[in-house]
């Protein structure tokens, strides 16, 4: 199967899921009261990066997984946000976006992207990431339950940053 006759087939699979939900909504209205527009609205945004990960995998293009994961990740930021309430959190979760992007390189590398030294950089970007949610986290309150006892996160991360340097010294 070529790279077109891909694309139309996974187009056509988006437009069947699509029309069967549409279809059980109209079917079995109870299915709407589930969905509450008010607090499942950024399930859409997280049915897109599920989108974007299917065209890729359909048409052969493992690394639509990378886009696919930071459009799911801000959906599942949003749904978590809009259900609770904490808005405020943005302040430290925004940090978590680039970890997205490098969970999406390792699935890319999965489904059979050859980068150059993806596996590396997936990890050190997701590391970047947790290091700045740590930062962040603790700069706006979101580890008060550890008490005085946070920076031990950021120790945590210094010493395998450290570590890691180390380790790509030794191998260069």
């Amino acid at each position: 199967m070529n790279k077109n006759q891909r694309t139309t087939l996974g187009m056509g699979v988006l437009l069947v899921l699509a029309g069967l939900i549409f279809l059980l909504l109209n079917i079995m209205p109870q299915l709407r009261d589930l969905i509450n527009v008010n607090y499942s609205w950024p399930l859409i945004v997280l049915a897109v990066g599920a989108g974007l990960l299917l065209i890729g995998l359909v048409v052969g293009a493992p690394d639509m997984a990378v886009p696919a994961f930071v459009v799911g990740g801000i959906g599942g930021i949003l749904y978590y946000q809009n259900v609770s309430g904490d808005w405020q959190s943005w302040s430290y979760l925004w940090t978590l976006i680039p970890g997205f992007s490098g969970l999406g390189m390792l699935v890319a590398w999965v489904f059979g992207s050859r980068g150059k030294n993806n596996i590396s950089s997936a990890l050190d970007t997701i590391g970047s990431s947790l290091v700045l949610f740590v930062i962040f986290g603790a700069i706006f309150g979101a580890f008060e339950g550890f008490g005085p006892y946070w920076p031990i996160l950021l120790i945590a991360a210094g010493v395998l940053i450290g570590f890691r340097a180390l380790i790509h010294r030794k191998e260069g």
